[in-house]
């Protein structure tokens, strides 16, 4: 019987919805709390372990008590085996107890839902020369390390698929995380911290994400050129993250948040840095459209560094106003040819699913396949 270890980081992703980027340290945790937030990765590990449950019988899942693990997995119909010695509320250290512990267990691959930090915590329990398989279950805000499958559910599937095909390959892939502080003002510091082995299998895995400058400042221009150009009056403009993004806000002659999401309506700023409740009141009984762009590298235009335009307030806008801007070498950079979406809500995933269109250039525009 093979055994398949799970651990769940309870407050990742908490900081997204709420504009604060992260939820590195406890104070940011507090703050995420006070501000409404409220925790989302015991839902997407459910979503992760529901294709488990058809081989439920055929594998032991070992893992942590309480929201480490022990509440979502009975709640998906299994009886687990406890890792002993983690204590409530539960801290960076226990996830690096639960990973080394988990390895003297024999665990065949384990699964572990989270953001970048979580992934740093199990790369420091295993360290690089470790032969242990591991998935990601993307749960956090910063989700840059290629050691994440695409969704919750395509993690659960490669699960499924490497325990029950023999000679699946594996590979080192990069674990990354970023300075939370720089990243809230505005500055991108990334690093690599090592490497863990993860089940390759087509377009279930994520790539790394491209950290790179777009250097084609008149590709940009022309962009943005074009976005200005066809805005509407009386009608409220979500603005996300990003450095394709920036020029719009710059020829609109308005301060922009890098790294955050801003909300224009008739060439005047409504907000800075908004989180999703600030949205939600925005657009409440408004026309609004989204302008958002894609990852490079990764092809994901929702649920990475953008969680403040959530499923709610998609759903509100509509797929018919979202407005996608993207260098044609971003695009093409992109290795299996489609975009991405991961919205934490399947049925919003599902409606955006289909073809896009990308601007890319003044009048210029593709048409992409959008996966969800």
């Amino acid at each position: 019987m093979k055994k398949v270890g799970l651990i769940i980081n309870p407050v990742a992703g908490m900081g997204g919805k709420v504009g604060l980027k992260g939820t590195d340290g406890p104070e940011i945790v507090e703050k995420a709390r006070a501000m409404g937030a409220r925790p989302e990765s015991s839902d997407k590990a459910a979503i992760a372990l529901h294709p488990l449950i058809d081989v439920k019988d055929e594998i032991k899942l070992v893992t942590c008590p309480g929201e480490m693990g022990a509440n979502t997995a009975r709640r998906c119909g299994f009886e687990p085996e406890l890792i002993a010695g983690i204590e409530q509320p539960t801290t960076a250290e226990d996830t690096e107890k639960a990973a080394k512990e988990m390895l003297e267990k024999g665990v065949d691959l384990l699964l572990f839902a989270g953001g970048d930090g979580t992934a740093r915590n199990i790369y420091n329990a295993l360290g690089d020369d470790s032969p242990l398989p591991a998935i990601g279950v993307p749960a956090g805000v910063k989700i840059h390390s290629a050691v994440y499958a695409t969704s919750p559910r395509n993690a659960g599937q490669l699960a499924v698929q490497f325990l029950k095909e023999a000679g699946l390959p594996v590979r080192r892939s990069e674990v990354m995380d970023i300075d939370e502080d720089a990243f809230r003002e505005g500055r991108l510091s990334a690093r690599l911290y090592g490497y863990l082995q993860v089940p390759c299998s087509g377009e279930l895995m994520q790539h790394l994400k491209v950290g790179g400058v777009e250097t084609e400042e008149s590709v940009l221009e022309a962009i943005a050129e074009n976005v200005v150009e066809k805005m509407e009056e009386d009608v409220a403009y979500v603005i996300g993250p990003g450095s394709t993004i920036g020029p719009v806000m710059k020829k609109l002659g308005l301060k922009n948040t890098l790294l955050g999401v801003d909300v224009v309506k008739n060439d005047k700023l409504l907000a800075s840095d908004v989180n999703e409740k600030k949205l939600l009141e925005l657009i409440e009984g408004e026309r609004a459209k989204i302008i958002v762009t894609v990852i490079g590298g990764q092809g994901y235009i929702f649920g990475r560094g953008n969680q403040q335009i959530s499923a709610e307030v998609i759903r509100k806008v509509g797929k018919e106003n979202i407005i996608v801007v993207a260098t044609r070498d971003k695009i093409f950079s992109l290795e299996y040819g489609r975009l991405l979406v991961d919205t934490g809500n399947e049925e919003v995933n599902r409606m955006l699913c289909g073809y896009m269109r990308i601007v890319t250039g003044y009048h210029e525009e593709l048409l992409y396949r959008v996966s969800c």
